[in-house]
């Protein structure tokens, strides 16, 4: 039997979400990244180790993701990772497309890095490279095997949508064969290219999947690839009946970091000026209103406020107006480990 469990959000431990660049050699229909919010720089070494020092400052158990676009298109990536550790970051990840530039498997050892995270969005590459782009299927599982070849962990990042849910299930021997660790599904979000494609007539099919199909396919596919021996983890999205709602932006300690010097609290903020925090000369410094933090305060029937304004698509309401169900926040994971 597997094991199940909802990850409660702790604000014991920080979790920093620092994007170095937002330069990719591929062009996803789904990519979050929005230069016009996020900027177009790739940060300077010192820039990158001065922002880190500010969060291994915290007082608190710091774990980096490493981000871009392509963060293995950043020629110091090794360096980067390297002064995390003087800094005792508790974990650090590298979330990668598989292309694995200036010869970082060469660079790092395993004892260097917690996990080398792979983006794969189909069990075939008919699937995939139709979503991240020609021959993009192929070099990633390329990059797998060379890591696990080299010693590293890995764990595989598959965004769910329209145009992919059905190959969900057929991840197990997939996932299996390439030696993962962790898989972890995440919702697609309607920010970035998907925004953009939400305002467009010319698209003629949303790529964000509904409630009856997400619940139908996920928790079940999840189960399933868990009992292979993989620890899963995907979102939450929908809270059941009389489950409380919590904004990770209230009681976690999350910050999402991008080249121009924004910090949000909340991922689906990430569209627009909304971010609560700057990085300016070394500092962390606070926003003045409105931001953020004064939509976390708000407390409405449909759960999550962001959702509601950027994504009402994902709700459903009653003759009487009141919401059929509530959305979770985004941040919130389901768990589940392997027998």
């Amino acid at each position: 039997m597997t094991r199940k469990r909802t990850v409660a959000f702790s604000p014991q431990a920080v979790n920093l979400f620092f994007h170095i660049l937002t330069r990719c050699n591929l062009k996803c229909r789904h990519c979050y990244i929005n230069p016009d919010q996020h900027g177009t720089e790739t940060l300077p070494l010192s820039t990158i180790e001065n922002w880190l020092k500010v969060f291994a400052d915290l007082g608190k158990p710091a774990n980096l993701i490493l981000l871009g676009g392509e963060p293995t298109l950043h020629p110091d990536l090794a360096a980067v990772v390297h002064t995390a550790r003087r800094l005792r970051f508790a974990s650090v990840t590298i979330d990668t497309n598989g292309y694995l530039f200036h010869d970082i498997l060469d660079r790092l050892t395993p004892a260097d890095l917690d996990y080398f995270s792979f983006s794969l969005d189909g069990a075939t590459a008919k699937t995939n490279d139709a979503l991240r782009g020609r021959g993009s299927y192929d070099a990633c599982l390329a990059g797998i095997r060379r890591a696990v070849a080299k010693g590293f962990s890995t764990s595989l990042i598959y965004t769910v949508s329209t145009a992919n849910i059905d190959e969900l299930p057929q991840m197990g021997p997939l996932l299996e064969d390439l030696g993962i660790d962790r898989f972890f599904i995440q919702v697609l979000g309607i920010r970035g290219n998907p925004a953009r494609q939400a305002k467009s007539t010319a698209v003629d099919r949303p790529l964000q999947v509904d409630r009856d199909r997400w619940l139908a396919v996920v928790p079940a596919a999840a189960e399933q690839i868990a009992d292979r021996g993989l620890t899963v983890t995907y979102p939450k999205v929908f809270l059941s009946p009389g489950e409380d709602f919590a904004c990770a932006g209230k009681v976690a300690d999350n910050y999402f970091v991008f080249p121009n010097g924004r910090v949000y609290r909340c991922p689906l903020c990430e569209d627009f000026p909304l971010h609560s925090l700057t990085l300016e000369k070394g500092r962390l410094d606070a926003m003045p209103p409105i931001n953020e933090n004064d939509l976390f305060a708000l407390d409405i029937p449909e759960g999550c406020v962001m959702n509601r304004l950027i994504q009402p698509g994902n709700l459903v309401y009653g003759a009487d107006g009141v919401p059929a169900y509530r959305i979770a926040c985004c941040m919130l994971k389901e768990e589940i480990l392997p027998p």
